[in-house]
């Protein structure tokens, strides 16, 4: 307008003055701007431009809701990954369950080399309850290595680690000894088989690493 106007901003009514969080600026075409930094729940309510010069007055008015700002926890694990070892040529599965606010990102490593993708034996897989799994199936010699899962959000990251072993069979299989696929869950306690068997019932009674000799190092995990 002509002359140039001069603008107040309002809030409910109330002209709001320049502070730390509101700042009111102008461009040089003449646009005028309100800045508001952080935004708090204070600021919700009707705004008002009001341009005033000799000629008149003019305005206009708009609503500005202030949604509230979702609650951020870092990840926490529920469970963590267990140490644990497999005869060569049967299945496997790492498992744990995690939580945080939005849920996280998850990533998996063996050793220092990321897994990124999935191939024909083993599989990432993860549900909305938390639960996470790495499943290897059927196991080589080279899948014996240390295994980390990180859960990353908004609010932190968090990682645990885990060494899987693989050992040689010390016996020779029979033609009915042939191992079972094991089909990821929605849940560790779930059941690994068409007919609903325990993670144990996955495994052949020879293939216990138990049955190693009393060189093994390794402890059976209950959670297994």
């Amino acid at each position: 307008g002509l002359p140039t106007p001069d603008l107040i901003w309002q809030l409910n009514g109330k002209q709001i003055r320049s502070d730390g969080s509101h700042k009111m600026l102008v461009r040089e075409n003449g646009v005028h701007s309100l800045v508001i930094e952080p935004a708090t729940a204070r600021d919700a309510g009707i705004y008002t431009c009001v341009a005033t010069n000799r000629a008149g007055q003019n305005s206009f008015s708009l609503e500005l809701i202030i949604a509230a700002k979702e609650m951020l926890r870092a990840p926490v694990f529920i469970e963590k990954l267990q140490n644990t070892g497999v005869a060569e040529g049967y299945p496997i599965r790492l498992e744990c369950r995690v939580s945080g606010v939005p849920y996280p990102q998850i990533f998996w490593k063996k050793d220092n080399e990321s897994l990124t993708q999935n191939t024909d034996r083993v599989s990432m897989h993860h549900d909305n309850k938390g639960y996470i799994c790495l499943l290897i199936q059927p196991t080589t010699k080279e899948d014996a290595a240390w295994y980390t899962v990180s859960a990353k959000n908004e609010a932190g990251i968090i990682s645990c680690t885990a060494k899987l072993d693989i050992y040689s069979p010390q016996w020779h299989q029979t033609p009915s000894s042939k191992p079972k696929k094991v089909r990821p869950s929605a849940s560790r306690y779930a059941a690994l088989t068409d007919q609903g068997l325990d993670i144990k019932s996955a495994f052949l009674p020879e293939a216990n690493p138990i049955h190693l000799g009393p060189q093994s190092d390794l402890v059976e995990s209950d959670d297994l």
